[in-house]
């Protein structure tokens, strides 16, 4: 008999469903891109704000320290996908050319691997419950 109650046990399942989907679209990703998954964050973060973004709203969006997101964005400018700037009160990160021909050039695989490993295992109605959930527990600074 289980001890855990009817909020753990969905909890645990979200969590191995999420984790399960989430590496597999990130292995294809990675396979496809040569992006990991910490920079294709970053990348979709940029691409969807328009191309700029203070440092502070992406460390904020993605939930990531400040540090973590300094040490990515100086290997992502050695890239030449973003370029920083100081700004008044804080940096302001910029998606270069390079870092937009790569999102650009990745949305047709994520899209594939995301057809292929979530919505393939639902129905059309599934898929908008999902949608709705999941624009119910995020944020609105959300990326």
């Amino acid at each position: 008999m289980s001890t855990r109650g009817e909020a753990t046990e969905l909890w645990l399942l979200w969590k191995r469903a999420y984790e399960t989907t989430r590496a597999a679209v990130i292995a294809d990703m990675t396979a496809a891109s040569g992006l990991s998954e910490a920079e294709l964050s970053v990348l979709v973060c940029l691409h969807e704000a328009g191309g700029v973004l203070r440092q502070s709203a992406i460390a904020t969006t993605l939930g990531w320290d400040r540090t973590r997101l300094s040490h990515l964005l100086t290997r992502m400018e050695k890239r030449d996908y973003v370029a920083r700037a100081k700004v008044a009160n804080g940096v302001e990160i910029t998606l270069r050319p390079t870092g937009r021909r790569t999102i650009d050039a990745s949305v047709p695989a994520l899209e594939a691997s995301t057809q292929r490993h979530l919505l393939a295992h639902l129905t059309p109605a599934d898929a908008a419950a999902l949608k709705h959930i999941a624009e119910q527990l995020l944020p609105d600074e959300s990326c």
